[in-house]
């Protein structure tokens, strides 16, 4: 569904990314696993063309993103949506108005009763989706972070768009909060179809929900493939990773019950 091809793109002397080759199938959830500074959010940003890149293609079902103006690009961005580390909600507008937006944005020359009823029950049915129905009146403020982030999920999908792209998305929560919203995201994964793109600097996201993955170092992607089978894989990134983290459960001990615990993650993601 989408795909980068030797994509480069560098601001004044600093390379962003360095001829970066990705493909993400329809329907699967990918992350993009890296530091900070190594790329990952301007990858992101160029899927929705948010910006463009110095070199290469950037194509989505077969389209290339930088041939696309006025109409055509407005419907294309119409297809994907954005959530964020910190939420971008609208801090003086109701839940229910803050996922009312993007459909009244779609509407403007729809002025009808008919028209705006329909708003409000398509919000609703957001909401309730997000687990949020009881706090239609409530306001950003009054809500917990992930109520919050609850919330813009629910103003993403308001559109109804075939991508969603996260943002470092639960890197604001805490570890319970992150299960929970990350078990919305598979949920709408699983029932929407809804393909899946997520950055995060945390092996336990990618671990959790991803099908697939790459890692993304200094503008590069230096290793990609099936979350399971890097997670196996102990002289992979992602393998060695796992168990650096099951050596710190067991308070460094290592040695074969990390290669257990790192082994037994591999399992479950299968």
């Amino acid at each position: 569904m989408i795909t980068l091809n030797n994509v480069s793109k560098r601001f004044g002397e600093v390379t962003a990314l360095d001829g970066v080759d990705l493909t993400v199938e329809r329907g699967e959830v990918f992350g993009i696993l890296g530091r900070s500074g190594a790329g990952k959010s301007t990858l992101l940003r160029l899927l929705n063309r948010l910006a463009d890149p110095d070199e290469g293609v950037v194509s989505v079902d077969g389209t290339d993103l930088a041939g696309l103006s006025g109409r055509a690009l407005r419907e294309q961005r119409r297809k994907s949506a954005m959530i964020f580390q910190h939420f971008n909600l609208l801090s003086n507008r109701t839940a229910l108005s803050n996922v009312s937006l993007p459909l009244r944005l779609e509407n403007t020359l729809i002025l009808s009763r008919r028209a705006r009823a329909t708003e409000r029950e398509r919000a609703l049915e957001l909401l309730e989706r997000v687990g949020l129905s009881d706090k239609a009146k409530a306001y950003p403020g009054q809500l917990s972070g992930g109520q919050r982030q609850r919330l813009a999920i629910a103003r993403a999908l308001a559109t109804e768009p075939e991508i969603l792209l996260s943002d470092e998305a639960t890197s604001a929560l805490d570890a319970e909060t992150t299960d929970e919203i990350l078990t919305l995201l598979q949920g709408l994964n699983e029932d929407l179809g809804l393909t899946i793109v997520l950055i995060t600097h945390e092996l336990e996201v990618i671990a959790q929900i991803c099908h697939r993955a790459a890692v993304m170092e200094t503008g590069r992607v230096v290793e990609t493939g099936r979350v399971a089978d890097l997670l196996a894989d102990p002289g992979s990134r992602l393998g060695s990773g796992a168990r650096r983290a099951a050596e710190r459960l067991l308070g460094g001990k290592g040695g074969a019950d990390a290669s257990v615990l790192a082994g037994t993650a591999a399992e479950e993601v299968r």
